[in-house]
């Protein structure tokens, strides 16, 4: 981030973006052409994804169950689109059963889905979705926004139509951009749109002018961000990206022992746990604002708490990237081990 900053139209920049998509491709597992980095955090991605795809009117259906399935379902309805919503509660998982029950009834133009709901700790099977979804002519969204980097996604075998996510989790990157991918079959719907999309800024035809072709100005692109989404990258293709999911898997699988270990239970049942982003209950008792305030100030660890219904009841421990090692998992371990017990007991 500290090389010299070139112009938004300068050949370099786009020498950047290209190696950028190229890497990207790699990590989401996908083919697809179209493949972009959009000029703003997570968020954005999600507002690209509903904005371009999701047409006012639209049928919407948003399985949900955190807060980030929630998010989606509130900017499908700043839309305009008729959101329908399948709801369970915080922390568990759709079947494929569940959803061709709901998508059937309902028949949705479009369906969105979290694939890694950072709220609760959860990973959603994608086909349990996609394949109710197409076999209804449904395009499918995804928010991949836990998941990129540090899971197997696979869009092309999963077939998830359009998937946005962020920098700055499984890629070990700054926050700031948003990489998203859409799908052959997305880019025609698309291109039939009949409206424009309501955003200017994150309307993927005008993005699609900038970055590919004449190079069109658009906006100014955050250039230091791409630097370093590019040396991100480089760094996962160095590990080898298989190897990298291969270690996050390896490292959550000991991280739950030793959290077993020392007494506590995980939130999610075994099989629907997101490797990079663990969700441990906080024992009976326990003040879960001083353990974190005292694992913070006297070790220089954050982890984060629940929030919504799940507030006070869990921690949320990332386990991704530099973090994924076994050096790291020690000194977590051990500062967290301390911390349980220097904390006062709730009232």
């Amino acid at each position: 981030m500290t090389a010299p900053i070139v112009g938004h139209l300068d050949p370099f920049f786009f020498e950047v973006v290209e190696a950028v998509h190229r890497d990207l491709r790699t990590v989401y597992g996908t083919a697809n052409p179209f493949v972009f980095a959009i000029s703003g955090t997570g968020s954005a991605g999600m507002e690209t994804a509903v904005s371009n795809f999701v047409e006012p009117g639209a049928k919407f259906a948003v399985f949900t169950a955190g807060f980030f399935g929630d998010r989606i379902a509130e900017m499908g309805r700043r839309h305009g689109a008729r959101v329908v919503r399948c709801e369970k509660p915080w922390g568990e998982t759709f079947s494929e059963a569940e959803a061709a029950e709901f998508i059937d009834r309902e028949r949705p133009q479009v369906v969105a889905f979290v694939h890694a709901e950072t709220s609760t700790g959860v990973l959603q099977n994608p086909e349990w979705i996609t394949r109710p979804a197409h076999a209804a002519g449904a395009m499918v969204i995804a928010d991949c926004v836990t998941s990129l980097g540090g899971i197997p996604i696979r869009i092309d075998a999963s077939g998830i139509d359009v998937a946005f996510s962020c920098t700055q989790k499984g890629l070990s990157c700054p926050p700031g951009l948003s990489p998203l991918t859409a799908s052959p079959r997305a880019i025609e719907w698309l291109r039939a749109r009949k409206t424009d999309p309501p955003i200017w800024y994150l309307d993927l035809k005008l993005i699609t002018d900038y970055y590919e072709g004449q190079h069109r100005y658009h906006h100014t692109a955050p250039i230091t961000m791409f630097y370093a989404l590019r040396e991100g990258l480089a760094a996962i293709r160095d590990e080898g990206v298989e190897q990298r999911f291969a270690r996050h898997q390896r490292w959550h699988v000991e991280f739950v022992q030793r959290m077993r270990a020392m007494g506590l239970e995980m939130y999610v049942a075994e099989g629907n746990r997101i490797p990079t982003l663990n969700t441990v209950r906080v024992p009976e008792g326990v003040n879960d604002v001083r353990v974190r305030k005292l694992l913070l100030e006297e070790h220089g660890i954050e982890i984060s708490g629940g929030f919504g219904p799940l507030a006070g009841k869990i921690f949320r421990i990332g386990l991704m990237g530099p973090l994924a090692t076994k050096d790291n998992l020690d000194f977590f371990c051990e500062a967290l081990e301390k911390c349980l017990a220097g904390a006062p007991a709730v009232a």
